[in-house]
């Protein structure tokens, strides 16, 4: 039983052969470092507040890719009061009947707030064009808003973080497997998420035609490989950290991100330069 569970938590868990490290972080060496980069995000968290900026963080991924495990350490120690996680249940009938960006416009940061949304309107990009929740018109039109629309909030003042999670097929099959055998991970499965083992081709095609479009100046798309959560989660928070000019920072805190582990998404993922969006987005009938 000890064994089993061990390989259910990654420490034994091979990683693939394309990840750039052969063996997972130790946990010793990402608690200490952990702590370290908390203790700075409260210096950013303080700044924020002091001189009224505001934060959005979007956080989207493939299931399972490590999302919600990040979005946790980066608000463990943050003062609630000026940090919120928006992690939204599917729309209501009232909401399907708004503009489809109103429900995240009501929750978007205001001044002194950091706020990380735990997916978004990035859901009709993947969840919903893939499994036909939403009409090829939608889905095209939401392409068309979605620069425009990041434009608006990064002029307007707010900072924009997109992070997107890349896991492999291995381990993210691996953590479902997981989450089956853990009562206390069995919420996080759903019907949906099944379903995706048999779609990785259609969300890798959703992905790279979101990168397309949706990477611009304005709101670049950053790609964290997150095979080995604790390493992705201690990247994630240096490159947030090393964006911004905040005030008080330890010089013996390393914040600068590994290469290897993130990067732009045109960087990551090179065929995006050389992506046709009329041979590769392949569009199911939208559900009435």
């Amino acid at each position: 039983m000890q064994h089993e569970r061990a390989e259910v938590r990654g420490r034994r868990a091979p990683l693939p052969d394309n990840y750039p490290y052969k063996r997972r972080m130790r946990r010793a060496q990402y608690e200490v470092r952990k702590q370290e980069l908390q203790i700075e995000l409260l210096k950013v968290q303080n700044w924020v507040k002091d001189t009224g900026q505001r934060i959005l963080c979007v956080f989207e991924g493939r299931d399972a890719a490590g999302k919600g495990g990040t979005i946790k350490r980066f608000t463990e120690h943050l003062n609630p009061r000026g940090s919120r996680v928006v992690a939204l249940e599917k729309p209501t009938d009232e909401e399907r009947g708004q503009w489809y960006f109103q429900r995240y416009v009501e929750n978007l940061p205001t001044r002194g707030e950091i706020v990380f949304f735990d997916r978004s309107w990035y859901n009709r990009a993947g969840v919903e064009k893939v499994m036909g929740f939403c009409a090829p018109a939608e889905y095209m039109e939401f392409m068309r808003q979605v620069p425009e629309f990041e434009r608006m909030l990064v002029r307007s003042g707010i900072t924009l973080f997109k992070y997107w999670f890349s896991v492999s097929r291995e381990e993210q099959l691996r953590r479902f497997n997981a989450r089956q055998i853990d009562p206390l991970k069995h919420w996080k499965l759903s019907p949906v998420d099944v379903d995706s083992l048999d779609l990785w081709d259609e969300y890798s095609d959703a992905k790279e035609a979101m990168f397309f479009y949706t990477h611009t100046a304005d709101a670049t798309w950053t790609v964290v490989r997150s095979d080995d959560k604790k390493r992705a989660r201690i990247n994630c928070m240096r490159h947030f950290l090393s964006s911004l000019q905040y005030p008080g920072h330890d010089e013996d805190i390393n914040i600068a991100p590994d290469a290897k582990i993130v990067g732009p998404a045109d960087t990551f993922y090179e065929s995006l330069n050389d992506f046709d969006p009329d041979k590769q987005i392949r569009i199911r009938p939208g559900r009435d």
